[in-house]
């Protein structure tokens, strides 16, 4: 794979992202689905926002390495959540996991009006190789 990385300005590197992601000859493309604070029994947490990032990522860590990919491929990352008022006091989470892989993403975070059930964050990422 070839990547390369496209940002005109600096100010989005304190924010764990660049602006654009080119990709050249992937051996693999991974499309996956929005990953939330789900048990592997089905349940959708009640519980608060910051529980519901770190179990979002984890469950999104474990979908990419259960592909055979490397969270460090990832090129798209979509945040939806239905605060982001609620969201923001915790983001750093999900940027020192970004900084832990050395992914360099193009990322887009939305609030939405509700997400399945009682969730209140879901990641949703493309990953290559």
């Amino acid at each position: 794979m070839e990547k390369r990385e496209f940002s005109p300005w600096t100010w989005q590197n304190e924010r764990s992202y660049v602006q654009a992601v080119e990709i050249k000859n992937p051996e693999g493309i991974l499309y996956c689905s929005g990953q939330a604070a789900i048990e592997p029994n089905g349940i959708s947490s009640n519980e608060d926002m910051k529980s519901q990032l770190q179990k979002a990522i984890s469950n999104l860590e474990e979908v990419i390495s259960l592909a055979g990919y490397k969270c460090k491929g990832m090129v798209r990352l979509k945040v939806y959540t239905t605060s982001m008022q609620d969201l923001w006091p915790h983001f750093h989470i999900l940027q020192e996991w970004i900084a832990q892989h050395n992914i360099r993403t193009a990322l887009t975070a939305m609030e939405v009006n509700v997400l399945f059930e009682t969730l209140k964050v879901e990641l949703e990422a493309t990953v290559v190789k």
